[in-house]
């Protein structure tokens, strides 16, 4: 007993010092295109070790040289009220917690019945900034622990970089396919052009693309990803840019 006032601290310290860690890499994204995230390196990792060879492409370009259809069409698709919330939309979250709550009781009723159920799946009614937390600084393990991580450095986000800053980010980060990583290299990889040529349709392509990359990636032709791709040019309109 006398050693738990010890190990508490310890664990408050790490726990700053790894938030420290945080802030400091938030800081720095400020001015400093990040050269890599934790998931990029995650998924090249995954890729080299799968099939041998690491695939990897991505190109930073600024803010000014991506398309504003796509900047439109990613906050129609993912996040409608991006330039007015500070990260994180509460009533997302709680209906993601209200899901998630019933899909654990769920996923206990069917242990009880075999030892091999699988787990729930996490769900987290995420904003761009939230995603751009868990892509730049998380790993990809969907758990509650880290959607509570996520919320707080999509604070961090919010205070140290501007609107602007965090959809440019996020544009030059985003997975958009197996190693394709970035609105540049998207652009380059669906449509051979660069990403400030992308007309109204190919970007919606691409922002209904986001939640399953890698699957429409091998379904092109998808009749989903055309319909809804539609529906995101509509609304593209009433999207407000930083």
């Amino acid at each position: 007993m006398r050693a738990l006032p010890r190990w508490l601290l310890l664990l408050v310290l790490a726990v700053g010092a790894l938030q420290l860690f945080f802030l400091l890499r938030i800081a720095t994204a400020a001015s400093v295109a990040p050269q890599s995230t934790t998931f990029q390196r995650s998924e090249a990792w995954r890729i080299a070790r799968e099939k041998g060879r690491l695939r990897w492409s991505q190109d930073w370009v600024p803010y000014a040289q991506i398309s504003e259809n796509l900047k439109r069409a990613v906050i129609a698709s993912e996040d409608d009220d991006f330039v007015n919330h500070e990260g994180v939309e509460w009533e997302a979250i709680e209906k993601a917690w209200q899901k998630n709550a019933k899909a654990q009781e769920q996923a206990a009723h069917r242990s009880q019945l075999r030892a091999s159920a699988r787990p729930p799946k996490i769900v987290g009614g995420s904003t761009i900034t939230q995603q751009l937390a868990k892509n730049l600084l998380l790993s990809g393990e969907r758990t509650m622990v880290r959607k509570g991580q996520e919320v707080v450095l999509a604070f961090m986000l919010e205070r140290l970089l501007s609107k602007e800053r965090i959809l440019e980010v996020y544009l030059n980060s985003v997975e958009w396919g197996e190693g394709v990583f970035g609105a540049e290299a998207a652009a380059q990889h669906y449509w051979r052009k660069h990403a400030s040529q992308l007309t109204a349709y190919e970007a919606a392509r691409l922002a209904v693309m986001l939640p399953r990359p890698k699957y429409f990636e091998k379904v092109p032709g998808s009749g989903y990803l055309a319909s809804r791709a539609q529906t995101i040019v509509a609304r593209m309109r009433t999207a407000e840019l930083p």
